[in-house]
């Protein structure tokens, strides 16, 4: 009998920075692999690529948009986040937060290059806590 399971490419992946993919979080563990970092592939649609470090208003206003990050789904292996919490989040629920004024802190280290498809690095920058 076959075992199926999805596999990533074994290639590094880069941030919006043009380095080495860094981790987002281990705990809650998050990506669209459930692997820690903000890896992507074709068939993420929804494009997690973004790192934020969660504030309570922006999950308030996810859940009143329609994006409910703080009730846990542990059939998805989801545990419902909280203030201060490390997610990849998508990139462009992330944009509308930015533009309604509920762009929360990024980690640019943490951010997969894709998510410059939507959003623009000096926007991204903006909101980044790892520039020095």
């Amino acid at each position: 009998m076959m075992k199926f399971t999805m596999y990533m490419e074994t290639k590094i992946q880069k941030n919006v920075l043009g380095e080495n993919l860094e981790t987002c979080s281990k705990n809650p563990l998050t990506g669209w692999f459930r692997d820690g970092c903000c890896n992507t592939d074709e068939n993420d649609v929804g494009v997690h690529t973004v790192c934020v470090k969660v504030s309570k208003e922006f999950l308030e206003w996810c859940k009143q948009a329609g994006n409910d990050l703080i009730t846990p789904h542990p059939e998805f292996g989801f545990p419902g986040l909280k203030d201060g919490d490390n997610w990849c989040v998508c990139a462009s629920w992330y944009d509308k937060a930015v533009k309604a004024g509920i762009g929360c802190p990024i980690y640019l280290k943490k951010t997969h290059e894709n998510t410059l498809k939507l959003i623009p690095i000096e926007i991204l920058k903006k909101f980044a806590i790892d520039l020095s």
